[in-house]
């Protein structure tokens, strides 16, 4: 089946109200026929207003333009032909990029092109859209069984669907990090992240809770868990009893998951809250996101934190919920610091405001490739980068 410009429509988007609120539409018109299915995004993105019926017969350079003009394709031909279109657009986006690249004055104008330039690309390669039947079988020539890693993401299947091609792939990786896991060094095992869950592949903060002296070894909270793989790391250090907590239902069933694997299970308790558990503890761990700035899509909010607020919350409780003579170890990278996004004075600062004194600060340098990746245009801030914990008590 070819494409033909009647079938492009722009048709506003309606919310299904009669099913389900949150679930969106996305509306389409194909052989001079209405249609419409629950639209599905992770990053939360709208679904299209203009929607092209596309197939084999679409060139790159035409779906590069449409794509960039706002209109998605919808899928009828090979699914491996699908792929291949990806990645040719994404190949011109790339050469697009590099050509329009600025060098920014300032570090901090040089993240917020980089974080605009990502949107972007973000948004144009998600223009090519694959149909989803009920069970999350995909109705295409040499389409793969992407069954249980939709099931995994989106949950149990209930009707059919329409997602971006990009995201299925995405969903593709995450189900194999999950399948796999992520060998961490310090735990001798493998944690094993869940989709939407951020994945511990930098392990750097790792070796400074492996290495800081522990002031007990009766109680510690591990304050947004994520995996759980810090709490399953003072566990192995002997903590005998952990409450690690997180307001991600992903997130807590991910952990959950990872320290039953791991035998951890019955020392630990993985409960939802809102930073801090009920009680005082003489150890408090958090991992806070490092870059002060607004994330684009759920699993980005364990990067950005939007004006600090995990940082000021966990800084600003911190002192009440700590036992007399305990400890509260703060994990944070100085990448913002670099990128002029925050002060190491404003650090300072939040952390006296607070209460808290710093007994110690522990630093090691990061071990990614990126560090020695001069193309990529945070270069700079990552290859001074930092990573500390802070060891911090209450100040009264």
């Amino acid at each position: 089946m070819g494409y033909h410009p009647r079938a492009l429509c722009d048709l506003r988007t309606l919310w299904n109200h009669h099913r389900n609120p949150m679930h969106p539409l996305i509306h389409w018109i194909e052989s001079n026929d209405p249609h419409q299915a629950r639209w599905r995004s992770e990053s939360n993105m709208p679904p299209p207003k203009r929607v092209m019926i596309a197939d084999d017969t679409m060139k790159a350079d035409d779906a590069y333009r449409l794509a960039c003009e706002g209109t998605a394709l919808l899928w009828r031909g090979d699914f491996q032909n699908a792929k291949q279109l990806l990645q040719a657009m994404s190949r011109r986006n790339t050469r697009k990029l590099e050509r329009s690249r600025k060098v920014a004055a300032q570090p901090g104008e040089a993240f917020h092109l980089h974080r605009q330039a990502q949107s972007q690309r973000a948004r144009t390669l998600a223009m090519i859209l694959i149909p989803l039947d009920a069970d999350y079988g995909i109705p295409l020539r040499r389409a793969p069984d992407m069954r249980l890693a939709c099931s995994e993401a989106y949950g149990p299947g209930e009707e059919a669907s329409v997602a971006s091609l990009r995201e299925l792939l995405g969903l593709v990786g995450a189900h194999e990090w999950r399948k796999k896991g992520v060998e961490i060094a310090q735990l001798d095992a493998r944690i094993h992240p869940w989709y939407g869950v951020f994945s511990p592949v930098r392990g750097e903060y790792l070796e400074l809770v492996q290495q800081a002296p522990l002031p007990s070894t009766e109680l510690a909270f591990d304050i947004g868990t994520g995996t759980g793989v810090i709490a399953a790391l003072l566990a192995q250090r002997g903590v005998q009893h952990i409450v690690a907590t997180d307001m991600d239902q992903r997130a807590l069933n991910c952990a959950r998951d990872n320290l039953s694997r791991l035998g951890l299970d019955k020392q630990v308790d993985v409960i939802e809250a809102d930073l801090f558990p009920a009680g005082k503890a003489p150890l408090i761990v958090c991992n806070p996101p490092w870059i002060p700035a607004r994330p684009s899509s759920p699993v980005e909010h364990a990067i950005y934190d939007p004006d600090s607020r995990m940082l000021r919350g966990f800084l600003g409780g911190l002192a009440a919920h700590l036992t007399r003579g305990g400890e509260g170890w703060l994990i944070i990278s100085d990448i913002a610091e670099h990128l002029e996004l925050r002060t190491r004075e404003e650090l300072l600062t939040l952390i006296v405001a607070s209460g808290l004194q710093v007994i110690e600060r522990m630093d090691i340098l990061p071990h990614h490739p990126k560090t020695a990746d001069k193309t990529d245009p945070l270069h700079a801030a990552r290859a001074a980068e930092v990573t500390s914990l802070w060891r911090l008590a209450s100040s009264s």
